[in-house]
């Protein structure tokens, strides 16, 4: 884990996730240098010192990349736009719910990740799912080939992340590579649906899932029996929920488990494990709802997998990071073991050696993620040797 910020680690994971994100390392030093005193003060006065010196260069990359419009260098503005909007919401994610400006940042980010993405051409769509009388946005990443009909990886997000967030730190390109289609949805509780529409986050994740099954059940080009579920950090509660609940779904898929994430909360009240934000309790609060921790505390007791996962009868992957400061280790091994009928189920602990120890391999993502692509790609019928056969391979390093 790179470590900025020797005694702060909800910064430190900030960070790291926007070096995943395909932050550039000197901007990370420009931003990071003034913020180490910063780093050490009470959360408010912290958190507005860091959206300061983060916008401030998104700021300035934005008007870099308005200079590039001006003279038809559209993909160049693009780069621009696309970092920019991985810094805007780098820290808007550290803002606490109801901070004066965050409703803005974030419509900021939104509009000039829009802009990143139609400049340099991204294989990235924006998308609406009707859902109880308005809509969860949605970002669709197409499989590449000529296939008729493709597989299709849902995924969502856990407590604190976003569809852009998931969109950056790369899978979807991945699986794309592999021939499989991509929908990342802010669900009730995450990005648009918690900002924009208020939609709390509800346990019985199925209720959303399935109507997100419905949707893409309409469009030509997907393949309804091949249909996957992929959530990270809190998803991994959300996706094993789901896909016990909606048979629909061909496969599961967790980026870091959460079994039981009432014993979670349990934990955290007695300060044991780290906290992913700041202004952690009026966090989950905005998420679930609840007027005080006690009522939060109360509605975090539907939020566990025990007496479920037997109904799960597809394929599932349960990966975790053998470092994880957040989630136990202990509760991947819990999934696994529940998932007894599941034809095919797998658990991967990711290790220093490969990277992505940490929690839902933040640290070191592409690794993580590669294998996470190569699985489901073998699932859901699509490819995983790319150009060159097993056949063709050829071996012209013979180190250790």
């Amino acid at each position: 884990m790179f470590r900025y910020f020797p005694n702060n680690y909800v910064w430190n994971l900030s960070v790291d996730l926007s070096i995943e994100m395909g932050a550039r390392i000197g901007e990370i030093e420009e931003m990071c240098a003034p913020l180490l005193a910063a780093s050490e003060h009470p959360d408010a006065q912290g958190t507005r010192a860091f959206r300061e010196t983060w916008s401030a260069m998104a700021d300035k990359l934005c008007v870099l990349a308005q200079e590039d419009e001006q003279q038809d260098r559209l993909y160049s503005a693009g780069e621009k736009y696309l970092r920019a909007a991985n810094y805007y919401l780098t820290c808007e994610r550290l803002q606490a719910h109801g901070a004066p400006g965050r409703n803005e940042l974030y419509r900021r980010f939104l509009a000039v990740f829009d802009l990143g993405c139609r400049y340099t051409g991204a294989n990235c769509q924006r998308v609406e799912i009707p859902y109880e009388g308005t809509t969860l946005s949605a970002l669709y990443v197409r499989a590449e080939g000529n296939a008729p009909r493709a597989p299709v990886l849902v995924q969502v997000n856990g407590l604190d992340s976003t569809k852009e967030l998931k969109y950056f730190v790369g899978l979807p390109l991945w699986l794309a590579k592999r021939g499989v289609s991509s929908l990342i949805v802010d669900q009730p509780g995450s990005g648009e649906a918690l900002r924009l529409h208020n939609m709390k986050a509800r346990f019985d994740s199925e209720h959303w899932a399935s109507r997100i099954v419905d949707w893409l059940e309409q469009r030509p080009e997907v393949d309804p029996a091949r249909i996957g579920l992929e959530g990270v950090s809190l998803g991994g509660y959300y996706c094993p929920r789901a896909v016990a609940f909606e048979p629909r779904f061909a496969c599961g898929v967790v980026w870091g488990a959460n079994h039981d994430w009432r014993d979670v909360q349990q934990r955290r009240r007695e300060k044991e494990g780290s906290f992913p934000v700041p202004h952690y309790w009026e966090h989950v609060r905005w998420v679930w709802g609840g007027e005080n921790i006690e009522q939060f505390m109360r509605i975090a007791e539907n939020v566990h997998l025990d007496g479920i996962l037997d109904r799960i009868r597809v394929p599932f992957l349960v990966t975790h990071g053998e470092k994880d400061s957040q989630i136990p280790l202990k509760w991947a091994q819990r999934t696994y073991d529940q998932l007894v009928n599941s034809p095919r189920r797998e658990l991967k602990i990711f290790t220093a050696r490969e990277g992505g120890a940490q929690h839902s391999s933040f640290d070191n993502s592409i690794n993580a993620g590669h294998y996470i692509a190569d699985w489901v790609a073998k699932t859901l019928g699509g490819r995983v040797a790319g150009t060159i056969s097993s056949g063709e391979k050829q071996h012209e390093y013979s180190g250790a």
